[in-house]
């Protein structure tokens, strides 16, 4: 195939290669992990005001890193080993942390659904465990290097950049709404202590587990 065959085909590549990527990005950013726990348990809890702003604060910690990695600060971030130490550590105890508190309200006598703390609390929980997990700072700088041809434009990065933001938007805040559902929310007024038991497992389990890791 000579140059001008490759051309004509790259558009049509590029048309079906985008929507694959973009469902590959929602399914890794909706699955079980630190910031989906959060946002749930969150939802569960407190309802969906709380539910939201956990997701919006996700969202907006990996927003931050897919700017920081289109403009390559998080690669460069990241070859000083003490500050990428220093976050993974951060993000580790964070994550041990919430895990004693989600046991420490599984052994109440009837752990409850709660009324909703401060919107700015939820989000800045939301947005802490996002910045500290180096995971995150990794994937946008692998779908770029993936996505992305060498020199390409401000234009592209940022339209992928978009792309990207938006599923992890309905991705992070879908949770938030789907999780403060009333028949959720009563089942997690039934089974609440099982459910707290199972989030300061899977909390302590992600925080140790990082904290084991080598960035």
């Amino acid at each position: 195939m000579d140059k001008k065959d490759t051309g004509r085909y790259a558009i049509p590549m590029t048309v079906i290669a985008l929507p694959l990527l973009l469902l590959a990005w929602g399914l890794a950013g909706g699955s079980p992990g630190p910031a989906t726990l959060a946002i749930s348990g969150a939802a569960m809890r407190h309802g969906r005001h709380a539910g939201l702003a956990t997701g919006f604060g996700v969202w907006c910690g990996s927003a931050a890193w897919g700017v920081a990695a289109a403009l390559g600060i998080s690669a460069l971030m990241l070859s000083y080993a003490w500050l990428a130490e220093a976050l993974r550590i951060a993000g580790a105890l964070y994550l041990i942390w919430l895990g004693y508190k989600s046991l420490k309200g599984a052994v109440r006598p009837s752990p409850r659904v709660e009324t909703a703390p401060p919107a700015h609390r939820a989000f800045l929980r939301g947005l802490f465990i996002h910045l500290t997990n180096p995971k995150a700072i990794l994937a946008w700088g692998a779908v770029y290097a993936v996505a992305l041809s060498p020199g390409a434009s401000w234009a592209a990065v940022w339209g992928l950049f978009a792309a990207l933001s938006s599923v992890s938007f309905v991705v992070f805040l879908g949770y938030g709404a789907l999780f403060a559902a009333d028949p959720i929310r009563h089942f997690y007024a039934r089974a609440g202590r099982w459910i707290e038991g199972a989030f300061g497992v899977l909390f302590g389990a992600a925080g140790l587990r990082l904290l084991a890791a080598r960035a």
